[in-house]
């Protein structure tokens, strides 16, 4: 089985739910091109968001970008607080969640589909040109103060085309999502850490590989294989960059895997067990109690 069939993810008609507990009739009504693209305003549904998020994916791409306040969120394994003048893209598919947002936050959401670009600009390879999308980039991106006007502008120009039609013309929508593509993408830049300090390099590849193979393989020694290096010299590269052992690293990615399935799909804690740790139901409970305090069915069903 590929692991695709296996990923949970929320469809874009169930978001209202998880985000902010109501049903579609309780939330504002929204645009017929919503599974495509949505905006809206941070500031007119902060308060009706149920922090923190537990982990999950979506079907769309995503991003925030604060005016004011601050909030984290988390790329797969790594966490991210930030705050005004500040981007944070999700690529689709992509582990994440939310934990918290400041009561003063301000700013936009926007969630789209790369399907509009395809269809629109079909002559971009949108993914190439701007790499903040890509699955493994680095999601902050902070903008200098003289252009937040500009980029202001750009989200009223699209909130207006959303929710004052009916139907939002969706070849304008992405000529605008692409004109804010390339204004960020003036601002994007790996951390410098990453290009001078080849242990933090290493790490970093490491997260990307555990995020690509974590169904397949579950043993550091495999990861270091892939990744051409000792199984020694990986755990003293993860030790000096994050003060963890690779062994704990992938421990955390099985975790975070096995908390998406928990909360997102229907399988047995004996499959996701197997799937995840090649162990029994109850080894893996006695594994996942002892890393996070309670037992898998405990945390499918707490509500967050």
């Amino acid at each position: 089985m590929s692991k695709s069939a296996l990923i949970p993810i929320w469809e874009s008609n169930t978001l209202t739910f998880h985000h902010f507990g109501m049903k579609e009739t309780d939330y504002p009504p929204l645009a017929e091109s919503f599974a495509h693209f949505h905006i809206n305003k941070i500031e007119d549904y902060r308060d009706k968001m149920r922090f923190p998020f537990p982990p999950h994916r979506k079907e769309v791409y995503d991003l925030l970008f604060l005016t004011k306040g601050s909030t984290r969120r988390s790329k797969a394994l790594s966490p991210f607080e930030f705050s005004k003048n500040t981007f944070f893209f999700l690529p689709a598919y992509q582990i994440t969640n939310h934990d918290f947002m400041s009561g003063d936050a301000e700013g936009y959401y926007c969630h789209f589909s790369l399907d509009i670009f395809n269809e629109y600009l079909p002559i971009h390879n949108t993914l190439r040109d701007f790499p903040f999308l890509q699955f493994t980039s680095y999601p902050l991106i902070e903008i200098d103060a003289p252009m937040i006007p500009f980029i202001v502008n750009i989200f009223q120009r699209l909130e207006f085309e959303y929710w004052a039609k009916n139907t939002p013309d969706l070849a304008v929508v992405t000529a605008y999502l692409f004109t804010l593509f390339n204004e960020v993408n003036r601002f994007y830049q790996n951390p410098s850490f990453t290009k001078s300090i080849p242990a933090a390099l290493l790490t970093e590849k490491y997260k990307e590989v555990l995020a690509k193979y974590i169904y397949e393989k579950q043993k550091v020694a495999e990861y270091a294989e892939l990744l051409n290096v000792s199984p020694n010299h990986l755990n003293k590269c993860v030790k000096q960059t994050t003060g963890k052992s690779a062994q704990d690293v992938l421990f955390e990615m099985i975790l975070l895997e096995a908390k998406v399935l928990l909360k997102q799909s229907d399988m047995p804690i004996g499959q996701i067990a197997y799937l995840l740790t090649k162990q029994d139901h109850s080894s893996f409970s006695r594994f996942f109690k002892t890393h996070t305090g309670v037992t898998p069915k405990e945390y499918a069903l707490t509500q967050l």
